[in-house]
């Protein structure tokens, strides 16, 4: 399924500064409340999807990630980002402060009751991914073994020593909330909070378990499969929701950030979406005129190289560059032609090549452009314009 852009969701421009973007959301997060609409899916849905664009647009290296790739600059692939993945237990520990601390649950009735504030959300991980050339070309699924925070596997999360260690807490009397009366712009209002004595569990720890001393988590590996969509750019960023390290007291899994590192290659140079290759022809080839086959960034192809080519002529391969991460389009390979010049001769060549050296057709014409060659360099721009 297609996702509509950030800017369209919130309906606001693209040269909207963080204060239109916060009252907007408000704005949308209001309307679409779900104690707003009881039963209603598609408003629970639309108020997840503002969350996710405002979490987006509101931090400055999302939403220049976002407005240079879109989604997928921000997401990840096949659906690894927050999309669909938000719970409205993130949206409110993550965008309570957008409210002001107005009371905004007690808007729709003061009743919600938030596991977020008991179960605490575990920090994100970041990690660096090195591709070469032609896994970026391609895209490729990677397997990495990474260190992180994982459920106690003794305890099975609980933090007790055993079932009898655990017990109900007397001041929610197990609910893990209590209420409060606060005072706001409307006046008293009637709100829920985590019960500071259990911190939300509703249930006390008497005797720690004594593999994880009672956090519940504890260190060890895990081989994680990154789907890594074509295209992407040195230091691209990627996000995995959930593959983080494990909150506290039971709490969700941060997220896996994969930060994108361009290994150096042999003999390719890239150019935004176009690779360059630079092709050594000796002078017979170039004067005569040849085939030769180059390297791509997914097999061989062969070119022709016409009679009289000049150093520096650029061919173009199209089609055999990067493709853009949102698959708009595909970049070329920029073939520039280099003619090698030998370190060594033989008597015989240097005999030649003297002979050569004074027939009017290995002279230059007395065109200083052509001499030097000038304009090359200029020509290589546009092509990236």
């Amino acid at each position: 399924m297609t996702k509509r852009d950030y800017y369209e969701i919130l309906g606001v421009s693209k040269t909207a500064d963080k204060i239109v973007i916060k009252k907007a959301y408000r704005k949308l997060a209001m309307k679409f409340h779900p104690d707003r609409n009881p039963g209603d899916p598609t408003a629970e849905a639309k108020f997840k999807e503002a969350a996710e664009a405002y979490d987006v647009l509101s931090d400055d290296d999302k939403r220049a990630r976002y407005d240079r790739f879109g989604h997928a600059g921000v997401n990840g692939h096949g659906g690894h980002g927050h999309a669909g993945g938000y719970t409205m237990d993130d949206i409110f520990e993550q965008f309570g402060d957008v409210f002001g601390g107005s009371g905004f649950e007690s808007f729709f009735g003061g009743g919600r009751a938030r596991s977020a504030n008991s179960a605490k959300r575990g920090s994100n991980l970041h990690i660096k991914v090195e591709l070469s050339l032609e896994e970026i070309a391609k895209g490729i699924t990677k397997k990495i073994k990474v260190k992180k925070d994982v459920t106690c596997d003794v305890c099975h999360g609980s933090g007790a020593k055993d079932s009898n260690a655990i017990s109900t807490c007397q001041t929610c009397r197990g609910s893990g909330y209590v209420k409060q009366i606060r005072n706001t712009f409307l006046g008293q209002m009637q709100t829920t909070v985590a019960c500071s004595t259990c911190h939300g569990t509703g249930k006390t720890i008497t005797a720690k378990c004594t593999s994880c001393h009672g956090s519940g988590i504890k260190k060890d590996f895990e081989v994680i499969s990154i789907d890594i969509p074509p295209g992407v750019a040195d230091d691209m960023q990627l996000s995995m929701r959930g593959k983080g390290n494990k909150g506290p007291n039971d709490g969700p899994n941060g997220d896996l950030l994969i930060t994108i590192k361009e290994k150096p290659h042999d003999f390719f140079r890239r150019e935004g979406n176009h690779v360059i290759y630079d092709l050594h022809l000796n002078y017979a080839d170039v004067a005569l005129g040849t085939s030769v086959e180059v390297p791509t960034l997914t097999g061989k192809a062969k070119i022709k190289i016409e009679p009289g080519t000049a150093a520096g002529k650029i061919l173009r391969l199209r089609g055999k560059g990067f493709p853009s991460v949102q698959r708009y389009e595909t970049g070329d390979q920029l073939v520039v032609v280099n003619i090698w010049s030998p370190q060594k001769l033989s008597r015989e060549e240097k005999d030649l090549l003297k002979k050569m050296q004074n027939m009017p057709n290995f002279n230059p014409p007395n065109d200083s452009k052509a001499k030097s060659g000038s304009g090359f360099f200029d020509k290589l721009e546009n092509l990236f314009r």
